[in-house]
């Protein structure tokens, strides 16, 4: 999907993001990927993946595998 199409997409902040801001993302469900934003930089690039990889990467990320 190209970046313009993205301006009509319902973008949703991650719940455990602050309400002062600081490192937030924010993801769009798209038809066929999940796109996902810098929230303090929406018109940067985003990243788009497909759904079957992304909830594979979310179910890993809850898991503690790719904590920092």
């Amino acid at each position: 999907m190209k970046d313009q199409e993205l301006t009509s997409v319902h973008w949703r902040k991650s719940t455990y993001s602050g309400p002062t801001g600081g490192d937030c993302i924010e993801l769009a469900g798209l038809p066929f990927e999940v796109a996902v934003r810098d929230s303090k930089n929406p018109e940067a690039p985003h990243l788009a993946f497909g759904r079957a990889a992304f909830g594979k990467a979310l179910k890993e990320i809850r898991a503690g595998r790719h904590d920092l």
